[in-house]
């Protein structure tokens, strides 16, 4: 990465953890927007162009709102055990990131998720930009840097797990001693990849 996009992320990351006035105003615009916003450009530029992000023709940047803490689950009307409610620590196995990829995929159907990353949170929500591709723009099948996305393989790779969110959620980052049980997916080898 070049020095100037590490030292743009480097500061990001300081502002962050002083908690800044810029941040604190950023975040309450933030709250007041709906849970998906469409942007002209990424708020972490240095971020989005380390992950594949071009400011060119085809590539767009959303920016979704999802909240923190335990899934909430309805408590059943009828009888149970305590134990088997099913409402609390019912706790998702994906991450936040990849579940914010999923539902801006739903958003824009015509557009290919490529990336994703942090960028703020609160007591309540959690903020992250997305990265999607237009598959059908010229600009995006001509370039044979990003014309891979166009494969109708790579159709719904954020529901699948093939992004960098749903990758490291599966647990595909860990190699060696280990790792045996993980590859191919979580529900090979009799459910004890995670």
């Amino acid at each position: 990465m070049p020095s100037a996009y590490r030292h743009m992320n480097e500061r990001w990351v300081k502002e962050q953890q002083e908690r800044s006035e810029m941040v604190k105003s950023r975040l309450i615009v933030w709250r007041k927007q709906g849970t998906i916003v469409r942007l002209d450009r990424p708020t972490r530029l240095g971020r989005a162009r380390s992950l594949g992000y071009k400011a060119k023709q085809g590539y767009v940047v959303a920016r979704i709102k999802t909240g923190r803490g335990p899934r909430e689950k309805p408590r059943p009307r009828m009888g149970r055990k305590p134990r088997s409610m099913g409402v609390t620590k019912y706790t998702p196995q994906k991450s936040r990131r990849w579940i914010a990829e999923e539902r801006t995929a739903r958003k824009y159907p015509n557009l290919r998720v490529l990336n994703s990353y942090w960028v703020g949170s609160d007591h309540k929500w959690v903020w992250h930009e997305v990265i999607m591709v237009d598959p059908d723009h010229p600009v995006i099948y001509n370039d044979p840097e990003i014309n891979w996305i166009c494969d109708p393989v790579q159709k719904g790779r954020e529901s699948r797990g093939l992004t960098s969110a749903g990758k490291r959620s599966r647990g595909l980052r860990k190699k060696g001693r280990g790792a045996e049980k993980i590859r191919p997916s979580l529900g090979a080898k009799g459910n004890v990849g995670k």
